[in-house]
């Protein structure tokens, strides 16, 4: 189980990541008022995001391994972007100010988020990232 330095540190990752998909991919946004708000909504909306990577991207690669073998791993792509899409209506329904506005903003937005998180995690040493 991990600490718990490495656990903030992985979720503000997936913050920036997201605060950067929300700079440069149209379609998704952050409804807050203020930038304390606006913070506070990242950190939620990344924790979301790593409890439902944790839970069912493991499940999906389970079960839809014949797809992935098929497609060459590209299916992953969507399954990324289904659940980046599934993060919003999750953000929406516990009431985070978060709007991922169809497939398409879903789509370039796990992009976005997974290469900032992985530079990020380059970035950062090994010590504090215990992945």
């Amino acid at each position: 189980m991990p600490n718990a330095l490495a656990l903030t540190i992985r979720v503000v990752v997936i913050a920036v990541g997201l605060w950067v998909a929300t700079l440069i991919v149209p379609g998704i946004g952050i409804g807050a008022d203020t930038t304390a708000s606006g913070i506070g909504t990242l950190l939620g909306v990344a924790l979301i995001f790593g409890i439902v990577n944790a839970v069912l991207k493991p499940l999906i690669k389970v079960v839809g391994c014949p797809f992935y073998v098929l497609t060459l791993g590209l299916i992953g792509l969507v399954v990324n972007a289904l659940l980046f899409l599934l993060v919003g209506a999750i953000a929406d329904g516990v009431g985070l100010p978060f709007e991922v506005s169809g497939f398409g903003a879903a789509f370039f937005g796990a992009i976005v988020v997974g290469i900032i998180s992985f530079v990020l995690h380059v970035v950062i040493p090994d010590r504090y990232d215990e992945r």
